[in-house]
């Protein structure tokens, strides 16, 4: 029975059983509604967890733009470092060890979850 249907039906019974019924009946007709509302929640629940990618595995392009990222800072600061650095050159190694465990401890998830 649908939404629109159960309200007629409660106000229909209101009137037929009179006011010394209506908190039953009012009672009655939201406890149907409640459940109605869950079954729907628990639907669209359900269907989001069947859309949703894994989540320990970032999308495609997530990886991608961490990548493009990580290649772009590391660039820069290499840059500045190397221009402006005044003998400041040894925190390149850091830097892009840094980028370079970042970006494998990002993208381990998609090792152990694709095997070939």
């Amino acid at each position: 029975m649908s939404t629109g249907d159960e309200l007629k039906a409660a106000v229909s019974a209101r009137r037929d059983l009179g006011p010394e019924f209506e908190d039953a009946v009012v009672e009655s007709f939201l406890d149907k509604m409640g459940q109605e509302v869950d079954r729907r929640v628990d639907e669209r629940i359900a269907q989001r967890a069947s859309k949703a990618p894994a989540r320990d595995q970032a999308p495609d392009g997530q990886r991608l733009a961490l990548a493009i990222v990580s290649l772009c800072l590391g660039t820069l600061s290499t840059l500045a470092l190397v221009l402006f650095g005044d003998g400041k050159g040894g925190y390149l190694v850091p830097i892009w060890l840094g980028i370079v465990i970042i970006n494998v401890i990002f993208n381990a998830g998609r090792q152990g979850g694709k095997e070939s």
